[in-house]
Parts: C-alpha cells; sequence; structure tokens
C-alpha cells in the first residue's frame, strides 16, 4: 500500500510533509532524546554563516500572550564547524537534510553557498528573511530586485535545490515569489516571522536589547497562511507553509492553501515531540477523508475554482 503521507517539494521526496522551521531546532541532536529524526520529513539545520556568529545581545526572547518573540541574531559556529561536526551526524540521523544559509552580505551568502554546494544535503534553505540582523537577512527580502539578484547568484553557486525563505515584512509578497522563482528558486518557504516588540511599563524600556524582534507562535497562524494562499497563487514551484503551527488544523490548513510542505517552529519549545503527534493525527485525517496529502495540496482553492 502507498504512503498516504507521501509528499515532495520538488525534486526533493519525503515520507511526510512535516519538518522543523529553522532556528527553532537547535542542530536537531538537541532533539534525538524526544523524538527519532527520521519520524520528520525533513531536518532543517539553524542558519550557518562563513564564520561564527555571537548573534545580539541578551535579553534575546521574550514570550507574548499567543507567542513568543526573538532577537537571536543567526547565533551560529560557523560554516566550518557545521560541515566537521553537525552535518556528518544529521545526516547519520535524519532521512532528509536541509541547510540554512545567511549571512550579511551577498558575497556571505555564496561563500556559504558554495562551500555547502558539494556536501552530502538535500537541498539549501536561503534565509533573506531574518527580522534580527543589522545587515543582510531581511534587507534582501524585502526589495524584488534585491532577492532575485541575489537567487540568481546563489542559482549558479550550486546545482542543490534553492529553497527560498521569504519575508511576511513587506506590502507585496507575490511580487516578491515571483522574482525569486524566475531567478532560479526551487521552492519558497512562507513565511518567517513578523516584526514586533515589547515595552516594560515598569522600567519604561523595550524588553529586547535588540529593540525589535521576530514574532512567532499561534498567534501569526492567520497571517502565514495568507501569505501562503497569496504566493501559492502567484507561482508555480513548490511552498512550504510555515508560522503558528500548533495542532492538525493548522498543518491541514497550510496544505488546503497550496503548501506541499509545513514546518513547525515554536511548538517544538513546548512539546519537543510534536511532530511524531502531528504525523499521527495527519494520517488518522487522511485515512478518515480516504485521501492522501497530496491529493489535499490546494485544495481549498479549487474549491473556490481558483488556479495559479
Amino acid at each position: 500500500m502507498s504512503n498516504p503521507l507521501a509528499a515532495a517539494v520538488g525534486a526533493v521526496a519525503l515520507e511526510n510533509p512535516l519538518m522543523n522551521a529553522s532556528g527553532t531546532f537547535g542542530s536537531g541532536k538537541e532533539y534525538a532524546d524526544f523524538i527519532d529524526l527520521r519520524e520528520l520529513g525533513a531536518v532543517v539545520g539553524k542558519s550557518v554563516t562563513p564564520r561564527p556568529t555571537r548573534g545580539n545581545p541578551p535579553p534575546r526572547l521574550v514570550e507574548t500572550a499567543a507567542g513568543m518573540l526573538n532577537a537571536i541574531g543567526l547565533q551560529n559556529e560557523g560554516v566550518d564547524y557545521f560541515l566537521r561536526e553537525l552535518l556528518p551526524e544529521l545526516r547519520a540521523r535524519a532521512r532528509v537534510v536541509v541547510a540554512n544559509v545567511a549571512g550579511r552580505s551577498e558575497d556571505d551568502y555564496a561563500e556559504v553557498t558554495r562551500r555547502l554546494s558539494g556536501a552530502n544535503l538535500d537541498a539549501l534553505e536561503i534565509n533573506i528573511s531574518c527580522p534580527n540582523v543589522k545587515c543582510g537577512g531581511m534587507a534582501f527580502g524585502t526589495d524584488a530586485s534585491a532577492a532575485a539578484r541575489l537567487t540568481a547568484r546563489l542559482r549558479a553557486e550550486t546545482p542543490l535545490p534553492l529553497w527560498v525563505k521569504l519575508s511576511p515584512n513587506v506590502t507585496d509578497l507575490a511580487a516578491i515569489a515571483r522574482a525569486v522563482e524566475q531567478a532560479g528558486a526551487d521552492a519558497l518557504v512562507v513565511a518567517n516571522t513578523f516584526l514586533g516588540m515589547a515595552i516594560d511599563i515598569e522600567k519604561r524600556r523595550p524588553l529586547l536589547a535588540n529593540v525589535t524582534g521576530g514574532l512567532s507562535g499561534a498567534a501569526i497562524h492567520p497571517l502565514a497562511l495568507r501569505c501562503v494562499w497569496q504566493v501559492a497563487g502567484a507561482v508555480k514551484c513548490p511552498v512550504i507553509g510555515c508560522g503558528g503551527v500548533t495542532g492538525i488544523r493548522e498543518v491541514i490548513g497550510f496544505l488546503l492553501a497550496g503548501a506541499t510542505a509545513v514546518q513547525i517552529g515554536m511548538s517544538h519549545f513546548s512539546e519537543p515531540a510534536i511532530i511524531r503527534r502531528l504525523t499521527g493525527e495527519l494520517r488518522a485525517w487522511c485515512e478518515a477523508h480516504q485521501t492522501t496529502v497530496r491529493e489535499i495540496v490546494g485544495g481549498a482553492r479549487e474549491k473556490l475554482q481558483i488556479k495559479n
């Protein structure tokens, strides 16, 4: 019997459509006591930069009423450490491994992409949407021309599939999605966190040292779902939905809106094995509705007879 949860992001085949969002799963080994990484459709690594990055000063995390603000600032040990220490262990534990590429300049992105191009990876996720760094990150993701230029340069650096992670902090997400697709992206991750802030009313100052940070959690799901709907209607390449997933309803909602796979982020902090639960619930839902993941994708668009 065929696997009803089988999914794909372009040429990358997945046993199920669920994966972690970059930056919320560490290197993956931190969760090995809670879940077998082979249970994830794919494991997406934390952002990798050319050299070690300390990130932003603390405080860097603030809980909100229905989510969390973070301003970590792409803290990581650099591409050498990733290739030497992290990738071999991930490769031994996970079915599909995706590295997340970040930097402060086009040259940074190109260097990391080039270094990872010959590694044993299934895809590269290009982070042009981090709202917590002064240079790079969202600076590329909020302008269609800059996003397309960077994507085209990285496309020339590697034969690996490029998944470009978009920022929702823009006025016309569909235009940026189309520009990135035309420049060579194989898939789009929609979306990163929403820019926000919090203030300590007693000290009368921002709670984050960075002042602003990225909002994640249940509060952003309706916004992220709208982003997926808009992007899926604007491009032909696969879309990976991300934002505010706490249960099976959000997973299926992303798929029905046009996503072919779904990333889970902040929920890992409160439920480390959430993907195990959601995989079981997704299988049960498919069986109850006599359908498969592939058949679900875009179903809400079909109901309205909307075509790309």
